[in-house]
């Protein structure tokens, strides 16, 4: 009996860890099913949402960038490549009035001229720029100078964004109501520091019928002459830093105590309402100008001010941003050339300052890469 006895219970043992190990297989299967279910499950998820989310970002670009095709002919490629020639120009003039007279000293660096290669998917272009002066060896001296820039346009809307840091290297362009003033025109002067950074927004009423892009980004063509009512808001922050003590020694002893401060700080918000106007003067040729006159609050701080103590002020002002440009575009090839201009104002009884910077861009280069839905047509009127 033992025998057998052991045979027995040595089954009973085996068939135990049998029924086990079967057991954890087929929850193990189990929990693999349940896993890869979820994660097909999720995948599937991933990829309709990416889809969805496609579709809805084609479905508004359609919507920005809905077009009346007799007025203006879309964009038929997908890239561009582009060389620009830029030259920029910056003034700053400082202002008093008291004692029965006035007071008004301009600052400007010397124009600065860029060289840039960019590269263009549809209307956003991306590129790099570097300084003709430093290249050829023009520049006598190293200025600290920074300015990026960034602008979207499409039918509807615009968006400009930019920050500008301008370091030493001006020049004393003007000094009025000083005795001696006209001595020290075009001195060197690096007493001044200033940066800007802000953002311009507008809206397009007739925008399937005029066409800023077609201008200013080469992604459509304005085939007919047409206009545009335009509304948008602008924000910006100035800090000026002047250092009056580094002027020359015949304005310092006939210097309003109004100009001797330190440092000017204001924010600028303001409503834009004005009017463009793209004119066809030839095939493929288009001019267009467009002025934006703008109503804003400023709220501002004067420091290190010897007539008035360290506050913050608010005040109304009008500013005005001006666009210009002619390009030729026949499609494939474009060359042009634009100009931006801004104007900002703070002025009150006996303190104003006026800011002034624009560029004017000369610019050359081609589409490529057509797009498949006019590859079609082409194809179709080909055959």
């Amino acid at each position: 009996m033992r025998p057998f006895r052991k045979v027995y219970i040595s089954a009973m043992i085996l068939c135990f860890f049998s029924t086990v190990s079967a057991q954890e297989v087929t929850k193990d299967s189990i929990t693999d099913n349940n896993f890869k279910g979820f994660i097909t499950e999720v995948t599937d998820g991933m990829v309709g949402t990416v889809r969805e989310t496609g579709r809805t970002i084609r479905r508004m670009g359609k919507e920005f960038n809905d077009i009346d095709t007799t007025f203006i002919s879309p964009n038929l490629y997908n890239f561009a490549f582009m060389l620009q020639h830029t030259s920029s120009y910056e003034e700053y003039r400082f202002g008093t009035y008291s004692k029965n007279r006035g007071q008004s000293l301009t600052f400007a660096p010397d124009v600065s001229y860029k060289l840039g290669v960019y590269f263009g998917w549809r209307w956003i272009f991306l590129g790099y720029t570097f300084d003709v002066g430093e290249l050829f060896g023009g520049s006598k001296q190293k200025i600290s100078k920074k300015e990026y820039t960034l602008s979207l346009y499409s039918s509807k809307f615009g968006v400009d964004m930019y920050y500008r840091e301008t370091g030493n290297g001006s020049k004393i362009r003007s000094a009025r109501g000083f005795s001696n003033g006209n001595s020290v025109e075009d001195v060197d002067f690096n007493g001044i520091r200033s940066d800007i950074k802000g953002v311009n927004a507008y809206w397009i009423f007739n925008y399937k019928h005029f066409s800023y892009p077609s201008v200013y980004s080469q992604s459509t063509n304005q085939r007919r002459s047409c206009g545009s009512l335009m509304a948008g808001f602008s924000y910006s922050q100035h800090k000026v830093s002047f250092d009056y003590t580094q002027l020359p020694t015949v304005l310092q002893n006939d210097l309003d105590d109004a100009l001797k401060f330190d440092q000017v700080k204001y924010s600028d918000y303001s409503i834009n309402i004005g009017y463009g106007y793209n004119w066809v003067f030839k095939k493929n040729f288009v001019a267009n100008l467009s002025l934006l006159p703008a109503i804003g609050y400023k709220k501002s701080r004067i420091n290190g001010s010897l007539a008035s103590s360290n506050h913050w002020i608010q005040d109304i002002n009008f500013d005005l941003i001006t666009r210009s440009g002619v390009v030729y575009n026949n499609a494939k090839y474009f060359v042009g050339l634009s100009l931006l201009i801004h104007t900002y104002n703070y002025k009150k009884p006996s303190f104003s300052i006026t800011n002034s910077f624009g560029s004017l861009n000369f610019y050359m280069g081609f589409n490529f890469w057509k797009k498949q839905a006019y590859k079609s047509k082409m194809d179709k009127k080909n055959k």
